[in-house]
C-alpha cells in the first residue's frame, strides 16, 4: 500500500481498458477512491463497477469539473492517461493533417486544459499530483508514427514544465515511459509494432507498478522497461550515431512492407 494515494481522489483518463484500467484497478487497490473515463461509456462502467469506482466518460479535455465534483470537490491525483497513436509515416503516403490535429489534441492540449483546472485548486492547497501517460517513443522516436512521436514529446515537455514550475509548491509530477504494453493500441502499430515493440511487450499491470514504485521514490521518470534509460542516455550523449541506429531500423521495416 501507498501512503500518498490512500483516500485520495483519483481520475484515470483513458480508463476503458490498457493501461488506463490497469491504473485505475491499482489506485482503487491502494484505497483511492477513483473516477473512471474513457470515450466508450460501456467500457469506463464496465471498470468503475469492477473497481467501486466511479464512470464519467466523455472527452478526456472536458470532464475534469465532473470528476471533481464525483469526487466531492477535490482532484488529488490525475492521470494523463488517454492518448491515441496512427501508423503516418509509411513511406510515400499522402500528410494525414487530420492524425497530427487530433493527436496533437489528445495527447497534448488534453493535459494542458486539465492541470490549468487543476492547478488553482492545487496550488492553493500545497498538493496535486499529475501523471502523464508519455510513452518511451517521447523520449526517443517511433518509426512508422510522426505524429505520435512529435506529440509524445509535447506530452513529456509539458510534464517537465509543470514539475520545473510547480514542484516548489506541491506539485508532484511523473512521466511514464514504456515500450510496447500489451494493449490494443500495441496491436494496431501494425508492422513497425511488430519489428520494435512486440518483443519486449509487457503487461499494463506492469506499467501500473513501475508508476507506484515511482510515487514511493518521489521520481518524475518512470521506465516501466528499464533499458530506455539506458537509450535515451545514448540519443543524447552520440545523437548521429543513435539516429544512424534507428535509420537501419527504419530501412528493416520498409523491407518488410
Amino acid at each position: 500500500m501507498v501512503e500518498a494515494v490512500q483516500d485520495a481522489g483519483v481520475v484515470v483518463t483513458g480508463a476503458g481498458g490498457g493501461i488506463g484500467a490497469a491504473l485505475a484497478r491499482r489506485f482503487a487497490a491502494d484505497g483511492a477512491r477513483v473516477v473512471v473515463n474513457d470515450l466508450d461509456g460501456e467500457k469506463a462502467e464496465a471498470v468503475a463497477a469492477e473497481i467501486g469506482g466511479i464512470a464519467v466518460p466523455g472527452d478526456a479535455s472536458a470532464i475534469v469539473g465532473e470528476a471533481r465534483d464525483a469526487l466531492g470537490g477535490t482532484v488529488d491525483v490525475y492521470c494523463a492517461n488517454a492518448g491515441v497513436a496512427f501508423e503516418d509515416g509509411v513511406p510515400g503516403a499522402p500528410l494525414d493533417e487530420k492524425s497530427w490535429a487530433v493527436s496533437w489534441d489528445v495527447n497534448v492540449m488534453a493535459h494542458v486544459r486539465a492541470a490549468h483546472v487543476l492547478l488553482p485548486d492545487w496550488l492553493e492547497r500545497g498538493r496535486g499530483r499529475f501523471v502523464s501517460t508519455v510513452s518511451a517513443a517521447g523520449l526517443l522516436t517511433m518509426i512508422g508514427a510522426p505524429s505520435y512521436s512529435v506529440t509524445k514529446h509535447g506530452a513529456l515537455a509539458f510534464a517537465e514544465w509543470l514539475s520545473l514550475t510547480y514542484g516548489h509548491r506541491g506539485v508532484k509530477v511523473h512521466a511514464i515511459c514504456p515500450q510496447g504494453v500489451r494493449t490494443d493500441m500495441l496491436a494496431a502499430t501494425g508492422s513497425a509494432g511488430d519489428l520494435v515493440l512486440h518483443p519486449t511487450a509487457i503487461e499494463p499491470e506492469a506499467v501500473a507498478d513501475a508508476l507506484f514504485q515511482g510515487i514511493e521514490e518521489d521520481r518524475f521518470l518512470v521506465l516501466p522497461h528499464p533499458e530506455v534509460a539506458e537509450y535515451y542516455r545514448a540519443r543524447a550523449t552520440g545523437p548521429d550515431r543513435w539516429l544512424a541506429g534507428m535509420n537501419h531500423i527504419q530501412q528493416k521495416w520498409e523491407a518488410t512492407r
